[in-house]
């Protein structure tokens, strides 16, 4: 019996839509509880309607051609009528106005202001779902359209966003219940601070968020790439910023509902007996949840770990009792004895990441990705950077300054995120320095010793001016000369930022050629590890080629070996000490590094001692690299000492 009168239903629906095809309201028209009005391609209707089981009365607009009545979009949703007495009309001042039939109270009004309006106003419903009031007659110029103030629901050809002329911002809010229209608790909606991205909130508490454009898609939303069903248009400028889906296929119906449910949800119709079918929908798992692992954590549902949560590279748990019970909303803090100002300081790189949130980062869109990084860091609050469009290369720069908060791994499609940490953290890590570019007239290496265009894209140490460096070590004084060998001589130096540091100048007339300068950057800027020496950088200028690393006060180990005062100043603990460093370092080089290396220069003048008589191995010039599966290689060289 009920299946009966659904189809009877459906069909009186019909015959009214037959009966009332017009898609225009008129000046001297109105809209009455039973009329409705259906846009020129049938797509979608407007009339009066009763959602769920209630029996208030609302203006709204929905698809014709679905027969499940799906409504897109409520005028009156926080004022509904009571009984069928409604009527939609033009009034004189030109303004759309929904009141009751003796039009004695008013419920719902376009109110545009009556100066830009005329008395030859009139009202279409547009193929789109737009319901738009012509301020003319000729309908050239828009007074008020419906996508400009939605409810829950975008649809395809909405433009959402901010506009920056008005300072109207088209955000999105749940219904309260099925039967019930009206305002609810979930909002969805555009913010500026920073740099753009979509917040999807619950009250004032935020949810989920999309992350900031990146030229392809947002950041937090890689599923939704130039694949999906839409194309995308982002407009960023002065007037407005805005984001419009328009679908590759216009006979889909598609819309993206916030529900009262709390989720962000795409839906696409697949016919009667499939009804709508959700196709991605938001927040999907833990990682989704905003800030669940709490600032400088990453969310990561790969990991190998049953933990989703990670602290970044040089950060520990800020509670770590609640971290080892898998509670990570307390995030992480930076390790105590990290110092990540001025000291030698770089950065690690996280790929496939949902940059953090932007609210309180930085944009410059005219720097590229090592400019960029050379920007922050000159600055010591800041934390991390990225490039602000991954397109075409990559171009732009965003910086944070503060909180990392938000951040999640992807399996794919996310984009690199690199993190300020320590010098210390970076020989841990094993990572480069920096992606430096060089300045004019000098040259860079790619991570294959391969001589680069200046550019610097590919660059993996610092590139050091010659300038630079002659005043570091006052124009190579013979006082600040540590050593000398067949290679050329050794300097100590000082940089502007107070930094000692070591700088190898290779001889004209050294052994020591372009090959071994190259291989010496390619190898020791990748390999980092406590007990190898760090480079910082290079120069190439003119006829000088000169490696800079960081200063190590007592030198070599053959100043203490084979010095018969110096060598009593070492006990045999502390000569087992350095033994297992030189051993250590060795077993990464063979065994542990991302590059399988052999020395073949090993010997005690290479081994270089800090300040608490640590061991690093030094001088790459000669070394090789094999494969992880080679054991041996022939050579057609006399290499080594």
């Amino acid at each position: 019996m009920y299946q009966k009168k659904e189809i009877l239903t459906y069909f009186l629906v019909i015959i009214f839509r037959i009966c009332s095809s017009t898609d225009t309201i008129g000046p001297n028209q109105s809209l009455k509880d039973g009329d409705i009005l259906v846009s020129s391609g049938n797509a979608f209707a407007l009339g009066f309607f009763s959602p769920g089981k209630s029996r208030n009365r609302y203006i709204g607009i929905w698809y014709n051609k679905v027969p499940e009545q799906t409504v897109v979009w409520v005028a009156n949703r926080d004022n509904p009528i009571n009984g069928t007495s409604g009527v939609l009309v033009i009034d004189p001042a030109g303004n759309l106005v929904l009141s009751n039939e003796s039009r004695n109270l008013s419920v719902w009004s376009t109110n545009v202001s009556s100066i830009t309006l005329q008395k030859s106003s009139s009202a279409q419903l547009m193929e789109t779902g737009n319901f738009v009031l012509f301020q003319d007659q000729s309908r050239s110029v828009i007074a008020w359209q419906s996508f400009d103030y939605p409810t829950n629901t975008i649809l395809p050809n909405m433009k959402v966003g901010w506009n920056r002329k008005t300072g109207l911002n088209k955000f999105f809010r749940s219904w309260k219940s099925h039967d019930d229209p009206g305002t609810g608790e979930y909002g969805y909606k555009l913010e500026l601070n920073g740099t753009p991205q979509f917040f999807f909130y619950k009250g004032s508490d935020r949810l989920w968020r999309t992350g900031p454009w990146n030229g392809l898609r947002w950041s937090g939303v890689p599923e939704m790439d130039s694949n999906f069903m839409y194309n995308k248009s982002y407009v960023e400028n002065d007037d407005e910023v805005t984001i419009t889906d328009v679908m590759k296929d216009p006979s889909i119906f598609s819309r993206m509902v916030l529900n009262e449910s709390g989720i962000l949800e795409l839906l696409t119709w697949q016919g009667p007996e499939r009804g709508w079918a959700r196709i991605w929908y938001a927040p999907n798992d833990q990682c989704d949840n905003y800030a669940h692992c709490g600032a400088y954590s990453n969310c990561d549902l790969f990991n190998l770990s049953e933990f989703e949560c990670s602290c970044l590279p040089g950060f520990e748990p800020q509670l770590e009792r609640q971290w080892y019970l898998r509670e990570g909303s307390q995030g992480c803090k930076r390790k105590q004895e990290e110092n990540v100002c001025g000291n030698g300081e770089g950065f690690i790189k996280v790929t496939n990441a949902k940059v953090p949130d932007t609210s309180i980062a930085y944009v410059n869109k005219n720097l590229g990705l090592t400019a960029c990084q050379e920007l922050c860091l000159k600055n010591c609050s800041c934390t991390a950077f990225a490039s602000a469009n991954i397109s075409g290369g990559g171009n732009g720069c965003i910086t944070w300054h503060g909180n990392l908060v938000d951040i999640r791994q992807f399996s794919n499609d996310g984009q690199d995120l690199y993190i300020r940490v320590s010098a210390a953290e970076l020989g841990a890590k094993g990572e480069t320095k920096s992606l430096f570019s060089s300045s004019t007239g000098l040259t860079s290496y790619d991570s294959r010793g391969k001589e680069m265009d200046g550019s610097g894209t590919n660059a993996e140490v610092s590139v050091f001016d010659v300038n630079t460096i002659v005043s570091a070590t006052d124009d190579f004084s013979q006082s600040n000369k540590l050593g000398e060998g067949g290679f050329g001589a050794v300097y100590k130096g000082r940089l502007d930022s107070g930094q000692e540091i070591a700088v190898k100048r290779l001889s004209k007339i050294s052994g020591q050629g372009n090959e071994e300068f190259k291989n010496e950057i390619t190898l020791i800027a990748r390999l980092q590890h406590k007990n190898l020496v760090r480079l910082l950088g290079c120069c190439s200028q003119q006829d000088e080629k000169m490696l800079v690393y960081e200063y190590l006060p007592n030198k070599g180990l053959d100043n203490f070996i084979f010095d018969k005062t110096r060598r009593s100043f070492i006990g045999w603990s502390k000569r087992f000490e350095i033994i297992l460093g030189i051993a250590r370092g060795m077993i990464y080089l063979h065994e542990d590094s991302r590059l399988r290396i052999i020395h073949r220069d090993l010997k005690a003048s290479n081994i270089l001692l800090d300040t608490s008589m640590n061991p690093k191995i030094s001088d790459f010039g000669l070394a090789r690299i094999f494969r992880v599966d080679q054991t041996e290689a022939n050579t057609k060289r006399v290499v080594g000492t």
